[in-house]
């Protein structure tokens, strides 16, 4: 969907949303509809919209689904990152409520799940990457790794040296990071070790040559942010190389000010996929009865290539599926063992390099398709040192014949 967008002062009197009967709190964009909207404000509620495709002609004042169980202001919203049509809320009676769209009606008075294990004012909440955890800041000043579904606390943190205020799931790594506040009431931000064996969250205090940060060029305006919005990767203008943008509110002036990250590359108006990997494209993954009955499914992935197709991942955990994968059709894709090689020539990174492909691709296995490694060099059943010459020599043969 492709929206032209005007700068510039905006007419107060200019089309809006304005439904609530008090101060917007929180607002979140569906991440599979890209026309609704979803708010929370001071007047208890949580409400959906949806924006007509050709924009609002009139102040809209009717919301699609109107959300009444808290008791007390709305603060927080999130969407569920691969599931429809469900939603997380949390108000300040510290309880977070899990809602179900999928339904007729317009008014919602009973959530699917509550989440009652906060004595205090929830700060900050976010999903993992399947939606299957939950974690939270709260100003008791501890983080609580929870099982939405059910309101069960698998992890709870016991520092009292930081005071997380915001808190985010890292993705490609099995860990928490957090925004905050030291004692001394220096800023601060923290990373956690996520290991659900232990019951208290460990912040992750081992010593490495090497910094799990790197410092880029910072932004400077003399206006502070009331808050930030951030496009997704699927918004974002490849053929520019742009990599982030930002939309900055700046509420003393009443702007909404757009900041753009750009790598700078000679050759412009191509893409280039080193810099752009797979993201979470605007498909669900499961419906909300699936998540509801127990099921977890991670994002379904795309390429921002123009004309790429959504990917949805297959975890293959058996090695007669991997070794099935082996055809003719497939011939980039040989799947090979090196668990058990002796130290030899074989044995060396250099040398793998140099006898299979480097790119990562896409194998198909009983009709799905399987997340790509890092690495080419995909591992199944325990082979031989013999048997891999014999299947480099097999694959070079069949390459060359092909």
């Amino acid at each position: 969907m492709t929206y032209a967008f005007q700068t510039g002062r905006v007419s107060p009197l200019r089309a809006r949303v304005c439904g609530h009967s008090a101060r917007v709190l929180d607002v979140k964009w569906d991440p599979f509809n890209d026309r609704r909207i979803a708010s929370c404000s001071e007047d208890c509620t949580v409400k959906v919209w949806e924006i007509p495709q050709n924009g609002l002609k009139d102040h809209m004042t009717q919301p699609c689904k109107d959300l009444l169980a808290h008791g007390c202001r709305v603060a927080l919203i999130e969407w569920h990152p691969t599931a429809r049509d469900l939603l997380l809320s949390s108000a300040y009676d510290c309880k977070v409520f899990v809602w179900c769209l999928d339904t007729d009606v317009s008014v919602i008075q009973t959530p699917v799940c509550v989440i009652n294990t906060h004595q205090q004012l929830v700060l900050s909440l976010t999903f993992n990457r399947d939606g299957s955890l939950i974690a939270t800041t709260c100003k008791d000043k501890k983080i609580r790794i929870i099982e939405p579904r059910t309101g069960r606390v698998l992890q709870e943190s016991s520092s009292t040296s930081h005071r997380a205020c915001k808190i985010l799931f890292l993705w490609n790594v099995n860990m928490l990071l957090t925004t905050g506040k030291s004692c001394w009431n220096h800023r601060q931000f923290a990373l956690w070790n996520l290991d659900l064996k232990e019951h208290n969250l460990q912040r992750n205090v081992h010593r490495r040559k090497t910094s799990h940060f790197h410092f880029w060029p910072e932004i400077s305006r003399q206006s502070t942010e009331r808050q930030m919005g951030v496009m997704p990767k699927r918004g974002l203008d490849v053929s520019a190389c742009e990599v982030f943008r930002f939309y900055r509110l700046v509420a003393v002036r009443d702007l909404l000010e757009p900041l753009s990250f750009c790598v700078p590359r000679k050759q412009s108006g191509v893409f280039h996929e080193d810099i752009y990997s797979l993201t979470a494209a605007n498909q669900p993954a499961l419906t909300a009865h699936q998540w509801l009955m127990g099921q977890n499914q991670d994002p379904v992935l795309m390429s921002l290539r123009p004309g790429g197709k959504d990917l949805r991942p297959c975890h293959i955990t058996s090695h007669d599926e991997l070794l099935r994968c082996q055809d003719t059709r497939h011939l980039h894709d040989i799947i090979i063992d090196t668990r058990e090689w002796t130290e030899d020539d074989t044995h060396s990174h250099d040398w793998i390099s140099a006898h299979t492909l480097t790119d990562a691709r896409w194998t198909k296995c009983s009709g799905c398709e399987t997340e790509p490694h890092e690495s080419s060099v995909h591992m199944t059943a325990q082979r031989t040192p013999e048997h891999l010459h014999a299947r480099l020599r097999t694959r070079d043969n069949m390459l060359s014949h092909a």
